[in-house]
């Protein structure tokens, strides 16, 4: 922990005794303990450090949130002036680099390169959402299940959630399903941070690129040779830089809802007897998971265009900020009982806002549904072989993620 105080650019500088670490064991424990501390001595927005003692500031109000995500003129996504940076306090190896870091990609940009871009996204996303997805998502769910199906028990983290989005993701890509678990390995590594992720973020990289030099020869009818073909014109780099961000982003938030999801049903027998018979759908199941464990807890990144004040404290042109999805999500101004259901309620920030709100949340949703509808289909009497309580989760600055979920079945 580190005093901090404001330096002229308005970035807290560190002293040496208590601004807030987002990282490293304490984050990984109990993060909605740190964020609610956080509001408590702060307000709405609070001074932090991420990795590597980067400082920033965590936006924690629901409508602070929503404010910088909506005003990308204020508030930009283009890294190139994070003050911190250029002026050489972030190395570019930093493990921070990796979620933060500027690249030739739609998220990294505003105004019309960003549309440029994003519409090559979401054109082929769509494409490949109607072609498909449940289909891929059926194969592999029955694959993953059969692996088990006759032992009675599995973790359906470690053996069904974990691995599942990137199977179907490599059918949607055009890629080998080989390469399916060494690629959700490695971002996961990247989300999660640490010494290895620029490692990994290079493995991902290569499989890609060889990926998109194949398709440039040999096209098909999936989500690479869409990204070639399209009338955009995107050059290599922004091929490529498309693929890992889709890649990466689809499959680490799938697999942890997906996660969530099948904890909320198999803890609280109300959702699960819903499901079954009927009176619920599985999207309210899902959304009930997205405001209480949005799939990333906190989104990199903004940077401040402008001196300006948000929720009373002193943001400097070219700071820092991350975006508290899930403090914002259980901020006591709109939620004053997170114990109470949010059902039907679709106003979350678990896909983010604005111009650069997920493209791809038709894809998750679709993998989860199929999933989950699959997995209640083939193992009826499926039950948790654990207490509710046993459950434990592991976080990093961006996410938290649900260790294990044993179950147990009739054979």
């Amino acid at each position: 922990m580190n005093d901090q105080s404001f330096q002229a650019g308005g970035c807290p500088v560190v002293h040496g005794g208590d601004t807030t670490r987002l990282y490293g064991p304490d984050a990984a424990t109990d993060p909605h303990s740190i964020y609610a501390q956080l509001r408590q001595d702060h307000g709405s927005v609070a001074p932090v450090l991420l990795e590597g003692d980067v400082p920033a500031w965590l936006v924690l109000g629901y409508r602070e949130n929503r404010r910088v995500l909506d005003n990308p003129s204020h508030f930009s996504r283009d890294s190139r002036i994070w003050r911190d940076f250029n002026e050489g306090r972030v190395d570019t190896a930093s493990p921070l680099m990796q979620m933060v870091g500027w690249r030739p990609d739609c998220v990294s940009q505003d105004g019309e390169p960003h549309r440029r871009l994003r519409g090559a996204v979401t054109d082929n996303l769509y494409a490949v959402a109607g072609r498909g997805i449940r289909r891929h998502a059926t194969h592999f769910a029955n694959q993953q299940i059969d692996a088990f199906a006759e032992a009675g028990r599995a973790d359906l983290v470690e053996d069904f959630a974990e691995y599942l989005p990137m199977l179907a993701l490599t059918r949607v890509f055009g890629l080998a399903a080989r390469d399916g678990r060494a690629l959700a390995e490695s971002s996961k590594q990247v989300i999660k941070g640490g010494a290895d992720a620029l490692t990994h973020n290079g493995h991902i990289m290569t499989i890609l690129g060889e990926l998109a030099t194949r398709k440039r020869t040999s096209p098909g009818s999936d989500f690479t040779s869409g990204l070639i073909e399209h009338h955009s014109g995107l050059d290599e780099d922004e091929v490529v830089n498309h693929l890992r961000l889709v890649l990466i982003t689809a499959h680490t938030t799938t697999s942890n809802v997906l996660a969530r999801t099948l904890q909320l049903i198999l803890t609280d027998t109300d959702w699960l007897s819903g499901l079954i018979s009927g009176r619920l759908n599985l999207s309210t199941v899902v959304e009930e998971v997205m405001w209480n464990s949005p799939p990333l807890a906190v989104l990199p990144g903004r940077f401040a265009t402008a001196d300006v004040e948000l929720g009373g404290c002193p943001v400097k042109e070219g700071d820092l900020l991350v975006l508290g999805l899930a403090a914002g999500n259980h901020d006591p101004d709109i939620r004053p009982d997170t114990g109470v259901s949010v059902r039907d309620n679709a106003a979350h920030l678990a896909f983010s806002a604005g111009p650069h709100e997920c493209p791809a949340q038709n894809i998750g949703a679709a993998i989860i549904e199929t999933a989950v509808d699959v997995l209640l289909h083939r193992l009826p009497g499926l039950r948790l072989a654990v207490p509710p309580q046993e459950l434990t989760s592991t976080a990093s600055t961006w996410e938290s993620r649900l260790d294990r979920l044993p179950v147990e079945f009739p054979v």
